[in-house]
């Protein structure tokens, strides 16, 4: 096969180090109120549920992130104790709350037999929640409703509020949906001119032994093993027949580390894993490699509801290279994503990978809006617009330069 070899990539990897952006968590906006509204035993294990209040006081729709952990505080007799709470099995890792609205999530503080907080006062630093006093006694199960007006009181009983399934709900007698979730950019964008005018990806991540959490299990090293899928389609439109000219196929197996959320808002995990790649195809198109990667992941509160989010990586290439031998000429071994925005507003992202030795790499630029900010209401979707300049944006052409502009809509940025 001839390669083509275009001029090397040393002005756009500047670039790509110095405006680089990818979306990752961030703890709560600060607008949104956070008050911590009842701390109790949940069983005879004691175990302590708290149940912390989110209120949304804005004119407009807040989303707020919820962490798996995040650090408490107790303070008892003078002496300060740093807990840890871990989301409640129940609870979503993102809420969206209206305005004039609330919304009741639950933590638990495990393995808290051995201390006695009564009398104590609790709070959580990084929400700079209020400390409240602490006076334990026996909850049932909780089950929050989210987007009840403020002015109404508490939410309802779960017992209150009427469930209905439609046929197309898979939730009945599907015990581990609740495992997946969002994972990569899940969008459809389209750029005429081109020889793959449309872009479409989706993808999701499953959390291999998420019922442990449902379960009420102790914190195990386990928690953090992942399935990961994202599949890419580029679709030339233009073609008598409108031919896929390549889909890229990524199934992978990674692990996510607890995210550790510090007193200033700053929340840092770590993710490694072993992806594969391929496009399916045979003969000369064929295309695949196997990677390990590691690289961690921190995200920094900026002020006035902006997050800037940053993830290097570095991977290894392992196993057969047969199809694509010198694909680490073009993609190298380090990667880096950022992202700087607010959950109800703009995002910048970016993500680039080089190799110095060579030059060569690539450099690709996403923004986003909510829709529904654009038109005062829905429908849910993102607007987005993406740009892609370097080598190999699938892998039919991983050796090959391309530019490319497309603009569309997404459902996770």
């Amino acid at each position: 096969m001839r390669r083509r070899r275009e001029p090397p990539l040393t002005f756009v990897i500047r670039l790509a180090v110095l405006s680089l952006f990818p979306a990752t968590t961030a703890v709560a906006a600060s607008p949104v109120e956070i008050l911590i509204s009842e701390v109790r035993k949940e069983d005879q294990e004691g175990s302590i549920l708290i149940a912390v209040s989110i209120l949304n006081s804005n004119d407009h729709l807040e989303a707020v992130v919820l962490p798996n952990r995040i650090e408490a505080q107790v303070v008892q007799s003078g002496a300060t104790s740093t807990v840890w709470l871990e989301r409640y099995a129940n609870m979503p890792g993102e809420v969206a709350i209206p305005s004039a609205g609330f919304y009741r999530a639950i933590y638990i503080m495990r393995s808290a037999s051995g201390l006695d907080i009564s009398g104590a006062a609790i709070s959580i630093p990084s929400w700079s929640t209020r400390q409240v006093v602490v006076e334990p006694g026996i909850m049932a199960q909780p089950v929050p409703t989210q987007g009840e007006a403020i002015a109404q009181g508490s939410p309802p009983a779960f017992e209150e509020n009427a469930i209905v399934r439609s046929k197309a709900d898979r939730t009945s007698n599907n015990a581990f949906l609740t495992n997946l979730s969002a994972y990569e950019p899940v969008y459809a964008v389209y750029g005429p001119g081109t020889q793959t005018e449309a872009r479409i990806q989706f993808s999701f991540k499953y959390q291999v032994f998420g019922t442990r959490n449902a379960d009420r299990a102790e914190q195990s090293w386990r928690d953090g093993l992942h399935f990961g899928y994202t599949q890419r389609m580029y679709w030339d439109l233009s073609a008598r027949s409108s031919p896929f000219r390549n889909i890229d196929f990524q199934p992978e197996l990674f692990y996510l580390t607890p995210t550790r959320t510090f007193s200033n808002g700053t929340t840092l995990s770590g993710q490694a894993g072993v992806r594969h790649e391929s496009n399916g195809r045979a003969g000369e198109d064929s295309r695949s490699l196997n990677t390990l990667y590691v690289g961690p992941v921190a995200t920094l509160p900026l002020g006035n509801r902006y997050h800037l989010s940053v993830a290097p990586r570095v991977e290894v290439y392992v196993g057969d290279l047969s199809d694509n031998p010198d694909i680490r000429q073009y993609r190298g071994n380090l990667s880096l994503d950022m992202a700087i925005g607010k959950d109800d507003g703009l995002r910048l992202s970016t993500s680039t990978r080089f190799n110095f030795s060579s030059g060569k790499g690539a450099f690709n630029a996403e923004v986003s809006y909510p829709l529904q900010q654009v038109l005062g209401g829905g429908p849910n979707f993102y607007l987005i617009g993406q740009s892609f300049f370097g080598y190999g944006e699938n892998l039919l052409d991983y050796d090959r330069h391309s530019t490319r502009f497309r603009f569309g809509i997404a459902i996770v940025r």
